[in-house]
């Protein structure tokens, strides 16, 4: 009998051995002389990513069983609703750009042990991240982001999503002025009754707080119209990302029908030239005159002023631990560990990618209003299913006078769209006080304006009709 023990006591120690190398072999880290965005690739690579984040996934051979494959597609389709990594990879093979928000998910999945599930590594030997790839792959993110900004952050700060805006932007003075003045000319609506500003007021945060803007007519428009202060930091304009560039966006509200309804540009330079001051300091300018062209440059100049830096967050982010209380740096932290600043990155807290709108849950099913094309979002442009109801990510500076929220404008305060973004989006319910810190933190990112503060003077009782 203590034989066949000792016999059964060997054999356990020799499997345990055998195991442990295999595991070794299986998990062993990329070569330390590859340079570092292989090494990432690899890991990536290693840990099976595109199985379920891709379009085109590598779906393995028992996704044909009956119980293995229903939990295995289900699981595919989450992944590929969540995230896209194909275009990370890709950028890891040529050590091209990196998308800051793709840069985040990667940072927040290693950080949270999330990835890839174990489900998916007990059957994938060696998909598992070890400590050691870890520390690879975060060292990689921390680099990449520091190199990504040239904002002067140092320490641990460096590395952090968020980054403060910048102190100062370089213009044409000339044409930044003519900007600001075709910013506020009503002449480029056809009745004369409306300008940019009428729906993206300067003292009002760069939003007019109503859920639905007013054009002529008092046309309502069909989403929330976004705040025009740091649009510079956007990837693209508008929530379903059809203008490409600030002044492709000015060449829109114009010739909308229901916003400002002029026929042509052609319409809007003939009342311009009737000017003649205006004329004569635009030629000053633009020697080739007045043309759209020309008009959306001049207010893309302007725009790219609309700049909001000295936020208290933005000098905690400089050094001034000051700036912030505790509570607020609590709802910072809160704000991080909820994935909130996966998608609401960099200077403007967003902007930098499509986001599906109701992630974890339904939120089109429980709004209980009924769906309008504007609900589609990038799906307008697209036509790929998979950018129904996913929208360009807002950025949050200011936010907190920027209500209502949403790009259906049906969250009135910061607190109701806290409390909800992160329901739909992260399936977490927040507490009271949880939510309370989160609020808190997003109103330390109010900056100035020229040097004033940023807030509004519209009530919310006079904007509801109360």
């Amino acid at each position: 009998m203590k034989k066949v023990l000792r016999w059964c006591v060997c054999l356990l120690l020799v499997a345990a051995a055998a195991m442990t190398l295999v595991y070794r072999l299986v998990n062993q880290v990329p070569d330390p002389d590859l340079p570092a965005n292989i090494q990432v690739l690899e890991i990536f690579e290693d840990g099976g990513c595109l199985s379920c984040h891709s379009a085109d996934p590598k779906i393995p051979f028992y996704a044909e069983l009956p119980v293995a494959g229903k939990i295995v597609m289900k699981d595919i389709d989450s992944g590929y609703r969540a995230f896209d990594i194909e275009p990370f990879m890709e950028a890891l093979a040529v050590d091209g750009e990196v998308s800051p928000v793709d840069l985040a998910k990667i940072e927040k999945v290693v950080l949270d042990d999330r990835m890839p599930m174990p489900k998916y590594y007990l059957v994938h030997w060696g998909s598992s991240l070890t400590d050691a790839k870890r520390d690879i792959v975060l060292s990689w993110v921390r680099n990449r982001r520091m190199a990504m900004y040239d904002d002067g952050l140092a320490g641990e700060r460096a590395s952090e999503p968020v980054r403060p805006i910048d102190t100062e932007v370089t213009v044409d003075e000339a044409k930044a002025a003519l900007g600001f003045a075709l910013f506020h000319d009503p002449r480029l609506s056809v009745d004369n009754t409306v300008s940019c500003a009428s729906c993206h007021a300067l003292e009002t945060a760069g939003v007019d707080n109503h859920q639905y803007s007013h054009g002529v007519d008092d046309q309502l428009g069909g989403v929330n119209a976004p705040t025009v202060f740091n649009a510079v930091y956007n990837f693209v304009q508008f929530w379903d990302g059809r203008a490409k560039t600030l002044a492709d966006q000015a060449a829109g509200p114009p010739l909308n029908p229901v916003e400002m309804a002029s026929t042509s540009f052609d319409e809007i330079i003939a009342k311009l030239k009737a000017d003649k001051a205006f004329t004569k300091a635009f030629n000053a300018v633009y020697p080739d005159g007045l043309t759209e062209a020309n008009i959306t440059d001049a207010i893309e100049e302007f725009e790219r002023t609309l700049i909001t830096p000295n936020s208290r967050f933005d000098k905690w982010l400089r050094g001034d631990d000051s700036a912030i209380t505790a509570d607020e740096l609590a709802g910072y932290e809160l704000f991080k560990t909820y994935d909130c600043a996966t998608c609401h990155v960099g200077p403007n807290l967003g902007g930098q990618s499509y986001e599906l709108m109701g992630l974890r849950r339904h939120y089109f099913a429980d709004r209980g209003l009924e769906l309008t094309n504007e609900d589609n979002g990038r799906f307008k442009e697209t036509n790929l299913e998979r950018d129904r109801h996913r929208f360009k990510v807002p950025g949050l500076r200011n936010v907190e006078h920027t209500w209502p929220y949403y790009h259906d404008g049906t969250r009135h305060t910061l607190e109701e769209a806290v409390r909800d973004m992160a329901i739909y989006q992260s399936d977490v319910e927040l507490s009271d006080v949880q939510t309370g810190q989160i609020v808190s933190f997003l109103k330390t990112l109010t900056g100035e304006y020229n040097g004033v503060p940023i807030t509004t003077t519209n009530s919310r009782d006079e904007i509801h009709g109360h």
